[in-house]
């Protein structure tokens, strides 16, 4: 099952060997030792982001708050940085307030390291951004890599050199080579060729690594011969002025043009993806005339021999990606096709499909894995939502405003097709749980105000979009907008005949009464929407609004109906498979209980509903069960823990831009949340609690505070060292088999090929080994297997 780990930072797992580089990595580490912003410039290709990700790990102990890569590569529109800062971030995108500011008041108070990756083409903003968050959060250091300065004042700047001939060049060349040719050395004999091999490529790394790929079927002598011949094209002859980016293009256009005409093509079509794709969507984007659907896995396989696509994980799913360059190259030869408009729409219905095929099945399992792979195609979805629905801008727009004032957006040029609108109208809302229970509220806010302008039509779609956006716009607070738009959305289905819309309706309009303190009136919306579904023989699609039925209860103070109700509901879940408003419904009926003395099954509800919500990303939900959870602990004496708690659920209410219900001192909630504050004050003092109460804000993720109440913090959160070898081993036999191979530096495909397993059943364990541990990284894995030394047997 996926999970959300409870980690700090999110730095990718290197999936080969880092060579070379000691030199330069100690000197960055003293930069920003010595400076609050060092940025890494160079050529294309002379492995800029390689460096600052080791840099940045080897620098991990320093930034307690966690090392964090922003990857700018795919974003285009300069006012989108600071979102795309956030979103990496794992910071909930509210969209009440500018993200940075959102960004300011998370950080403020965090000692962490943010790697803002590919800067070049969004210069200013990149600039714009780094400075604003310097000059705010005070325990704040960045790390930039681009291919110019960035030009902020304190800015240090280290210009990244290419790989050492012969020494660091041929030592990556053959490290590669060996992944791809086991039987590869460089002996005495080839040494002085493969030095030459790489001195004619300047060093520059992902030039040696495309060139190691061809060394599968060629000799070393043999891929200098035929570089030399590209070289001379590419330089009219003279091979005296060869400047690195045109070394890097020559090689990637020498590359190209040795692979198979069908491998030219799928690289061309693999570049409509941003952020990396899985295996279906290329098959199902990527095929078609030139290439069958059944020849898409080779085709890819071969392009991965050959360093074009790269394997990489995301969100514990396997994915493949292309490096921005090659990208960019294979966007280029797209165009010129005139391919690229039907590549785009094909991988527009490609999301609308998976994004309508989730909605469709969310009252049923897997739920968790599906929230995680809607995650993981953040990316593609955003682009898949902008086909047809807006232009490029004419000229690079202007850099996003500092704190304080309104993000600029720069003018779009033209109009769209209203097909398209509409088609993406249907994605936004289908990605109504990715929005609402994901932390993507400020996206889906944006995209809702931009495609109800673009696609104005009255249509069927339309009336579903627009109760969609009111929950968004209800859970922002936005009350006001909500209730405009449920009267449009009414008035559009009873003029369409279309009684899907009405349960909907009704169901908001009580969670808009609810947010306004009118509960007696929300539970009579709820449950007519509620007896809406079961007429119409939807039974699970009511389960929303019994569970908020529950909740209304509970602050109505009404125990009897509210445990009918939550019982009802937990039923109702268990049979249809329901995870996340299984959850909600544990957390007000584990409430219920305790408060009326059945402490022992209240707490057991409450526990069981963290332990769900453990492999989402939901705020809102978070901070509701971990806040009874709270007075549960406060309840028992743990006054320190439950300080703790409260810091935690201060931190998601905050950072989730939560609006909560009965939170008013005289209600049920509030006077629980005051006799916890004041129990925890006198028990440990104003500045014991307030210490607490700090080291609690720091777990400001929904996976770290469930961490933190129930008590498997990694080490990376808490300062504290790896699990000892004499605590029970929580792994199972193969999971401490799989861990020993990562350990030593394997794969998961090698420990597949080793265990005779399948590469996805090694994924699952993986996923199990890390969720066990606490961990989100395999290096925290291998480090954890060689201090405990666990027995594999």
């Amino acid at each position: 099952m996926a999970t959300v780990i409870p980690v700090v930072g999110n730095l990718p797992t290197a999936l080969t060997s880092f060579v070379g580089r000691r030199r330069e990595v100690s000197e960055i580490r003293r930069l920003l030792g010595a400076g609050r912003l060092v940025t890494l410039t160079g050529a294309g290709g002379v492995g800029k982001t390689r460096l600052a990700l080791a840099a940045a790990e080897a620098s991990g102990k320093a930034f307690p708050d966690g090392v964090w890569i922003v990857d700018l590569a795919a974003v285009r529109d300069p006012s989108a940085v600071a979102a795309a800062t956030a979103g990496a971030l794992r910071i909930p995108d509210r969209g009440d307030r500018l993200c940075f500011e959102q960004l300011t008041d998370h950080l403020a108070r965090h000692r962490a390291l943010i790697v803002l990756d590919n800067c070049e083409h969004l210069i200013d903003a990149s600039a714009g951004l780094a400075k604003a968050l310097l000059s705010a959060c005070p325990h704040l250091r960045v790390l930039a890599t681009s291919r110019e300065m960035l030009g902020v004042t304190g800015e240090h700047v280290f210009v990244v050199p290419a790989l050492s001939i012969p020494d660091e060049a041929v030592e990556l060349l053959q490290e590669r080579a060996v992944a791809i040719r086991p039987d590869f050395r460089v002996t005495d004999a080839n040494r002085a060729e493969a030095a030459r091999l790489c001195a004619d490529l300047d060093g520059l790394p992902l030039a040696i690594e495309l060139a190691a790929s061809r060394l599968r079927s060629l000799s070393v002598g043999q891929v200098v011969e035929r570089l030399e011949d590209r070289f001379a094209l590419l330089t009219g002859g003279c091979r005296t002025t060869l400047p690195r980016q045109r070394t890097l293009r020559g090689m990637i256009e020498w590359s190209y043009e040795l692979c198979t005409p069908a491998e030219q093509l799928l690289w061309n079509r693999l570049s409509v993806f941003t952020g990396g794709f899985s295996l279906n969507a290329a098959e199902y984007v990527c095929a078609g005339e030139g290439i069958a659907a059944h020849e898409v896995l080779d085709l890819l396989d071969r392009l991965v021999s050959q360093s074009v696509v790269l394997t990489c994980e995301r969100e514990g799913l396997s994915r493949y990606r292309l490096l921005e360059t090659i990208r960019t190259y294979g966007r280029a030869r797209l165009a010129e096709t005139g391919d690229e408009p039907g590549l785009s729409r094909r991988h527009r219905d490609f999301f609308l499909a998976l994004a309508e095929r989730t909605v469709s099945a969310w009252f049923g399992p897997g739920q968790e894995e599906a929230m995680a792979l809607m995650r993981a195609e953040h990316s593609n979805l955003r682009v898949a939502l902008e086909f047809g629905t807006s232009a490029r801008p004419a000229v690079p727009g202007p850099v996003p405003a500092g704190p304080g004032t309104a993000e600029q957006h720069p003018p779009e040029q033209g109009g769209g097709d209203p097909a398209d609108a509409q088609a993406a109208l249907r994605l936004a809302a289908a990605l109504r749980f990715h929005w609402c229970a994901d932390g993507f509220l400020g996206e889906g806010r944006r995209q809702f105000n931009r495609l109800l302008v673009a696609a104005p039509e009255p249509t069927a779609v339309r009336a579903r979009a627009l109760w969609a956006a009111a929950w968004v716009a209800i859970l922002q607070g936005d009350l006001a907008t909500a209730d405009r738009w449920l009267d449009e959305a009414d008035e559009l289905g009873e003029r369409l005949g279309d009684a899907s819309v009405r349960p909907y309706i009704q169901g908001y309009r009580g969670s808009s009464a609810a947010f306004q303190g009118r509960m007696a009136e929300a539970v009579s919306l709820y449950e007519e929407a509620l007896a809406a579904h079961e007429k119409a023989g939807e039974g699970p699609q009511g389960l929303f609004w019994l569970c908020q039925v529950v909740i209304a209860q509970v602050i109505l103070g009404d125990a009897r109906a509210a445990e009918e109700a939550g019982r009802r509901a937990a039923l109702l879940a268990e049979a249809s498979g329901e995870r996340l408003y299984a959850a909600y419904t544990k957390g007000a009926l584990g409430y219920v209980l305790w408060a009326h003395g059945d402490e022992e099954e209240g707490t057991a509800l409450t526990r069981g509903a963290l332990e769900i919500l453990r492999g989402f990303n939901d705020y809102a939900g978070t901070a509701a069960a971990l806040e009874v959870f709270t007075w549960i602990t406060a309840s028992r004496g743990d006054h320190e823990r439950a300080a703790q708690l409260l810091g935690a659920v201060h931190a998601l209410t905050r950072h989730g831009g939560i609006r909560g219900l009965g939170a008013r001192p005289d209600s049920t909630f509030g006077g629980n949340r005051a006799r916890c504050e004041a129990a925890a004050i006198s028990a440990l003092g104003p500045a014991g609690y307030e210490k607490a109460l700090a080291e609690g804000a720091r777990h400001d993720s929904p996976a770290r505070a469930i961490a933190l109440a129930l008590d498997t913090s990694t080490a990376a959160d808490t300062g504290r060292s790896a699990p000892a070898a004499t605590a029970p081993c929580p792994l199972t036999r193969r999971e401490r088999q799989v861990a020993a191979l990562v350990a030593e530096g394997m794969t998961n495909r090698q420990i597949a090929a080793q265990l005779v397993l399948s590469p996805r059943t090694v994924d699952r364990h993986m996923e199990s080994i890390k969720a066990k541990l606490g961990y989100g990284r395999r290096t925290q894995v291998a480090a954890w297997q060689r201090a405990n030394q666990v027995p594999t047997l």
